[in-house]
């Protein structure tokens, strides 16, 4: 069968690629290995999608050639992709930090892509195994249902985190194939494990959860850290895993936005054990096994001005040595994939291979936490879709 393009993978990125072109004339089939479409977006955010972030810029995005995000991202603004949602009637709230959520459930944001590929005549494929590509006059497939032949080829089969969903390296096999570059892939936003040191002291605090600012290479966040049995996650954790290395140090500053010294010297004043004074700016339990960690046990009455600079400056500059990351099946992205230089920042079109697009997660660029990924997805699919329907 001939069509004019065939998407591989019916993620986020593929849907949005899908729409485009089949509102622009285009015939488009979507092949998704898996039985449903939307695998990763329905367990997004908790099961309610967080579908964007009003405040997506090129900043908030990691790739090793920097710029390459800034065309498509410029196209398609989280506006455009807002204004998707309620015409489709979906109510939505921003969480914090610009974060936008579906009120109801992620499914609303797959039936919205559904409802606009039907509209679009895109026929989608599920279920359907791709077996072997290659390339002649135009790209031939042999899939589980049978061979396809296309002008353009599209691949969004996103990267290597959640593999309990089907996740595979399939984009950067076709990649290589072709002869492009494919940076070496890592977990992203994932959760820190810590050596048998630190661990001690983090498993019996699982489940506590600290305001603090995390930084690593240069990059911090004002988020929330939790402990866990392996180590460190929550959001701030999360952030700083995509800049951190095996060997490098987290610095936590646990008193973001307040001064240690001063806390310090008020219990000082008062007589008073620091793990009491700390549990009243801190949560107790931590409080209590920091200080065991790290203070003396006596009053701070009885601690001298260096003790207490001492402490009040590992207070702000806590430094976490983790040994490594709970890898792919707790990442929630894929950091590197196909090199962009190997690609259009306009079209996502590889410039060796003419008709050959790359989107989405395979892609070397990586969103911060907080809606910036799926904000990639629309921005790179809709980049794609308006491309492959130029003649």
């Amino acid at each position: 069968m001939k069509t004019d393009v065939i998407i591989i993978g019916g993620g986020a990125a593929g849907l949005m690629c899908a729409i485009e072109a089949g509102k622009r004339g285009r015939s488009v089939r979507v092949i998704e290995r898996s039985e449903r479409l939307g695998k990763k977006i329905l367990v997004s955010g908790g099961g309610r999608c967080n579908f964007t972030n009003v405040h997506a810029s090129p900043e908030n995005y990691i790739s090793e050639n920097p710029g390459f995000c800034k065309s498509a991202l410029a196209r398609y603004t989280p506006a455009d992709f807002i204004s998707l949602v309620e015409k489709h009637g979906i109510r939505y709230h921003e969480k914090k930090l610009g974060q936008l959520f579906c009120d109801g459930s992620s499914r609303q944001v797959v039936e919205l892509l559904e409802k606009e590929c039907r509209a679009a005549g895109v026929e989608i494929h599920l279920g359907c195994e791709v077996q072997h590509v290659h390339k002649n006059a135009v790209f031939h497939l042999k899939t589980s249902q049978g061979e396809l032949d296309a002008r353009s080829l599209v691949i969004a089969t996103g990267g290597l985190s959640f593999p309990k969903l089907g996740a595979t390296d399939f984009g950067y096999r076709i990649a290589k194939q072709f002869g492009l570059k494919v940076l070496p892939p890592r977990p992203g936003l994932v959760p820190l494990t810590s050596g048998q040191d630190e661990l001690e002291m983090f498993r019996g605090l699982s489940g506590v959860s600290v305001d603090v600012t995390a930084e690593c290479n240069g990059a911090g966040f004002r988020e929330n850290l939790l402990f866990t049995h392996h180590g460190l996650s929550g959001p701030a954790i999360l952030q700083v895993s995509n800049y951190w290395r095996a060997g490098d140090t987290v610095r936590v500053d646990l008193l973001p936005g307040r001064s240690a010294r001063d806390i310090l010297d008020a219990g000082r004043q008062g007589n008073r054990e620091l793990a009491a004074v700390l549990g009243g700016h801190l949560p107790r339990r931590f409080a209590q096994a920091w200080c065991k960690r790290f203070v003396p046990a006596r009053p701070a009455s009885q601690m001298s001005a260096r003790e207490l600079g001492e402490i009040a400056q590992r207070l702000h500059r806590w430094e976490i040595h983790a040994c490594g990351t709970e890898g792919y099946g707790k990442a929630e992205v894929t950091l590197g994939g196909v090199d962009t230089r190997e690609l259009s920042s306009k079209t996502m079109e590889a410039g060796r291979v003419p008709g050959l697009f790359f989107i989405g997660e395979a892609v070397d660029v990586t969103g911060w936490l907080g809606g910036f990924n799926f904000q990639w997805a629309w921005a790179s699919g809709h980049a794609a879709g308006v491309a492959v329907a130029i003649p």
